[in-house]
């Protein structure tokens, strides 16, 4: 289970670009990154205050019973 490092998450994704944005406090810029596997890490003074998925898609295989935008999501209600 991943634990967010803020109550607050704001979510975007650019469906031409199939990039999802992920940000843990109000987006603002990082001063440090970390690419590793498609997923960029920002950093700002150490804490992490963002993620960037590249190639967004290519993490939703469509056989996982937890999808966001399929019917079933039992850990969402």
């Amino acid at each position: 289970m991943l634990t967010a490092p803020s109550s607050r998450i704001w979510i975007d994704y650019d469906e031409e670009a199939d990039v999802l944005y992920i940000s843990f406090r109000q987006p603002q810029r990082a001063n440090d990154s970390l690419l590793e596997d498609n997923i960029i890490y920002h950093y700002r003074d150490r804490d992490l205050v963002g993620l960037t998925v590249l190639k967004a898609s290519d993490f939703n295989s469509g056989d996982s019973e937890n999808t966001i935008n399929g019917s079933e999501n039992p850990e969402m209600g």
